[in-house]
């Protein structure tokens, strides 16, 4: 085991917080049965309490431990998506605390598929509550580096595992009513989800914080995002904004050469390679200093849903330059 991994063990016994790696984001760790350290996580991000946490675990047993009267379809797809970026939304059982759940009956379990992750979670032999490592509302880290400059101090370990290999939030299934409902989606598509259990599921658009990521503002970066369905509509938009004097950012699906005047990421390869690279891309538009990013929606299948829904998001909160 090396030092890092060692003193980041000892760091979650000791009821501080530690970051660390998964396929999805990088999230930010309390053991998930000390109340007193999961306030920490709410104090470090500005999380409202009412926001719920999601337990990670080493193994599908977690759902024993953490929840009771777990459905078949919860053992069928904890049996088939874990590790994997899938969070199952359960009842809970008595050793989840109300500051996990902000006082609801329910908790989002799930296995991350990390190999660090997992290694942290086996040493340290409990759940970890944690959300993705970032002040609340603002774009997730995929890196370390995005970590200790969003949270610095308040971090006591950070494990660095390198980029994130998937670049957006798992889905959250609800699996505790008569069908199965999406409450979040992410980096398990629906349609594989369906595939697994032989049988449709429903949606949750926005709602209530049943679960993380449900607010219609979120993932936001400080620069203002629109939205752009076609290469003519991004000309629009990228045109619209240099006639007011403001500087911008195009995250382009395809090469092209047209954006006079302002900065292009990508071309994207494909809906992979969007989701990888989405926060990536918002954070260095801050960094840059942009007002604006026009962000092209890849195809509305595969990680292109979970794209398309973050950056609906994203702008929604109509941040930066108006």
């Amino acid at each position: 085991m090396s030092d890092e991994l060692t003193a980041a063990i000892a760091a979650l016994h000791a009821g501080e917080l530690v970051a660390f790696p998964t396929e999805t984001v990088y999230g930010l760790g309390a053991d998930a049965e000390n109340p007193d350290a999961v306030a920490r996580i709410f104090a470090a991000k500005g999380r409202p309490a009412d926001h719920p946490l999601i337990v990670h675990g080493a193994a599908a047993d977690i759902l024993d431990r953490y929840a009771v009267d777990v459905p078949d379809d919860a053992r069928r797809l904890a049996d088939q998506a874990w590790p994997g970026p899938l969070t199952l939304v359960v009842r809970r059982s008595a050793r989840v605390p109300d500051a996990v759940t902000g006082g609801r009956d329910t908790v989002g379990l799930r296995v991350p598929d990390q190999p660090l992750a997992l290694a942290l979670l086996a040493g340290f032999g409990r759940g970890i509550a944690a959300p993705s490592a970032n002040p609340f509302g603002q774009t997730s880290p995929t890196c370390a580096e995005h970590v200790r400059a969003d949270l610095g101090d308040a971090v006591s370990v950070v494990l660095d595992g390198g980029p994130s290999r998937i670049g957006v939030e798992s889905t959250i299934l609800d699996v505790t009513g008569p069908v199965p409902m999406i409450l979040r989606v992410g980096g398990l598509a629906a349609e594989r989800i369906e595939e697994l259990l032989g049988a449709d599921v429903d949606r949750v658009a926005v709602g209530p914080s049943r679960a993380p990521g449900m607010l219609a503002a979120h993932y936001a970066p400080q620069a203002r995002v629109e939205l752009s369905c076609a290469p003519g509509d991004t000309r629009e938009h990228v045109a619209a904004a240099l006639t007011r004097g403001l500087t911008v950012g195009v995250i382009a699906t395809a090469a092209r050469s047209e954006f006079a005047g302002a900065v292009t990421f990508g071309p994207v390869a494909d809906t992979d390679d969007y989701a990888r690279n989405l926060y990536v891309h918002l954070r260095r538009a801050d960094a840059l200093g942009l007002d604006v990013v026009v962000a092209e929606l890849p195809p509305a299948n595969g990680l292109g849903v979970a794209v398309i829904d973050r950056l609906t998001r994203a702008a929604a909160s109509r941040r930066g330059a108006q």
